[in-house]
């Protein structure tokens, strides 16, 4: 068991923590505000003047790579009354609201506001975009509501090294599509479920052919919450439901905080990444990027992704189920399992210490 994982509490936070809508707005403003994560990546950006409209957290996000080519991130609200500005991406040069047409550069600077120079004490150097910190990871561009947010790397920690030396170059990736989802559950459940697989004997019989569920190590490093399973001695042999072969004989799956997911199925290169965000107590939305290196074929893809998305949609029926049971109130909290579960311990710490 990893050092940083000896200590961590066998008692689950308050179930309370699940529906209690001050609880909410705390990790909102404490967490989601404050973290740096995952927004999509570059090739959602064509070339200078371009931008693509994202979230960070629940929280509206314009990234844009400005005519000089710098990346900038801004709030995607207009500092008029608050419209939305992009739905989409695009390559324009400028940010025009849709509601009254205020428009703004690249970088945030308001350009121009209809009748403003009849307005008394309009100040355009006030009203420009709200800034957030934006940076990237190979092909992955994340963002901060933070503008004033330490570097990005210091949230990435050892990951990149980690991922690297597990058998994934991220620079080799090529973008597939993207696939959004939505959970009726607390996105702390959501994240609970994904961090053990103490559940997967019973609920994931696919899975179980293609991993070593009982020889799996566990990780945690900084932000960085992993599991590695070593693929199943049988599944080399066709037992696997999609082809496994030519792969690195370990899987990877790691939570970056608060919700970031990172995974590395067994076979060839693949790679889905992606965030999770809280939208109520009981309700969260996700969606995952799915990438590929050159070369791998649909078919193979199509395999793989039936896989996977049998596997989801099991854990959405799990998940949901807890958020029915641990948000009655029938109960206060629950009791982990301090190996097994380890991973939930370290994450539900990681929580309290910035609810605290």
């Amino acid at each position: 068991m990893d050092r940083a994982l000896a200590d961590v509490s066998v008692e689950t936070t308050p179930y309370s923590w699940y529906v209690d809508p001050a609880v909410l707005a705390a990790e909102r403003d404490r967490i989601f505000r404050r973290t740096w994560q995952y927004a999509g990546h570059t090739g959602d950006l064509d070339g200078p003047g371009s931008f693509f409209p994202t979230q960070a957290g629940g929280f509206p996000v314009i990234v844009a790579l400005d005519n000089d080519g710098e990346l900038r991130g801004h709030l995607n609200i207009c500092r008029h009354r608050g419209t939305i500005l992009v739905d989409e991406p695009q390559r324009r040069g400028t940010i025009q609201c849709p509601y009254h047409a205020w428009t703004y550069g690249l970088d945030g600077s308001l350009r121009g506001a209809p009748r403003s120079k009849d307005e008394p004490g309009f100040d355009k150097e006030e009203l420009g975009l709200a800034p957030v910190s934006v940076d990237t990871w190979g092909p992955f561009v994340f963002v901060n509501p933070d503008p004033d947010a330490a570097p990005l790397a210091d949230t990435l920690g050892d990951l990149p090294a980690v991922v690297a030396a597990n058998g994934l170059d991220v620079d080799a990736l090529r973008f597939h599509h993207r696939t959004s989802y939505s959970i009726n559950a607390n996105w702390k459940i959501a994240i609970e479920n994904y961090l053990e697989c103490y559940h997967c004997q019973l609920n994931h019989p696919d899975l179980m052919k293609v991993i070593d569920e009982e020889s799996q190590r566990h990780e945690a490093s900084g932000l960085r919450l992993s599991q590695f399973p070593p693929v199943h001695p049988e599944a080399l042999n066709g037992s696997a439901p999609y082809d496994i072969s030519d792969g690195v004989p370990t899987a990877q799956y790691h939570i970056l905080f608060p919700a970031m997911k990172f995974n590395v199925n067994p076979g060839r290169p693949n790679l889905s990444i992606g965030p999770m965000w809280p939208t109520a107590v009981d309700r969260t939305e996700a969606w995952f990027d799915y990438f590929f290196v050159d070369g791998v074929d649909e078919t193979w893809i199509a395999q793989m992704l039936e896989f996977d998305n049998q596997v989801g949609s099991e854990d959405t029926a799990l998940v949901e189920a807890v958020q029915r049971g641990a948000g009655s109130g029938g109960l206060t909290h629950g009791r982990l399992l301090a190996r097994t579960e380890v991973l939930i311990g370290a994450f539900q710490q990681l929580v309290r210490d910035r609810l605290a």
